[in-house]
């Protein structure tokens, strides 16, 4: 008996320090992060419960890294993935979804969607949804049309989650889609072809369904878009 209280108090120990280490880590940021005081970067719901932070970590070779933070109370929630730039940020009205619009290099942005779940915000999609937009074009008729950008690919979430894209004279439901525009260079593989664009072509995603699909509205967009012509708008893509 002696014996089995011997080897089960360091394993009770361990368990104890594992958790506590979970939840610290998970509590926030760790030393090596400063938040950054750019009012830029700093993005609160429109319901005012949720402040979106954002810490960055510079190493000794200027290696730079960012963490996004979701503070609700005392409680905080990583948004991953950890990236190395800064990332700007939309709600829907009702708080309760999230877009990461996420430069990843000069003339490169993805989209990441998120969700309030239990514990916070969490990934709403397994991959990133430009990714998953970008598939989306590909496999259908205008995708076949031209090929697939391979420079500057770029996805942006046009304004208009907070008021259901009334601008483009909608009247879709509240909280229900998001419109994507995508955009990249064509370099073709010989240089006599010379190089062609991708200016943003749209297409919606509906949050209930996770479907993806391309309102009759956007017809005459996208076919400029295709043609590598910019559709003149009041309310650009961002």
């Amino acid at each position: 008996m002696n014996t089995l209280r011997r080897f089960a108090l360091p394993l009770v120990l361990l368990v104890l320090l594992a958790f506590a280490s979970s939840v610290l880590a998970a509590s926030g940021p760790g030393p090596d992060y400063k938040l950054s005081d750019d009012p830029d970067f700093a993005f609160t719901s429109p319901d005012g419960a949720i402040k979106l932070e954002q810490y960055i970590k510079e190493t000794k070779d200027f290696d730079i890294k960012w963490q996004i933070w979701a503070r609700r109370g005392t409680d905080m929630t990583e948004l991953k993935p950890e990236l190395d730039y800064p990332a700007g940020f939309r709600f829907t009205s009702d708080s309760q979804w999230l877009v990461r619009m996420q430069k990843i290099g000069a003339g490169y942005q993805k989209l990441f969607l998120y969700h309030q779940g239990k514990s916070g915000f969490e990934a709403a999609t397994e991959e990133p949804l430009s990714d998953l937009a970008w598939a989306f074009f590909k496999n259908g008729p205008d995708g076949r049309k031209i090929s697939p950008p391979n420079f500057h690919i770029f996805a942006a979430l046009l304004k208009g989650t907070e008021d259901a894209y009334r601008w483009m004279g909608v009247t879709w439901p509240d909280n229900r889609y998001l419109v994507i525009s995508l955009a990249g260079v064509i370099e073709a593989k010989h240089p006599r072809n010379g190089v062609k664009e991708l200016t943003g072509w749209r297409c919606r995603y509906d949050l209930q369904s996770g479907k993806f699909d391309v309102p009759a509205a956007f017809a005459k967009n996208n076919a400029r878009a295709i043609a590598g012509k910019p559709f003149p708008e009041e309310n650009g893509d961002e």
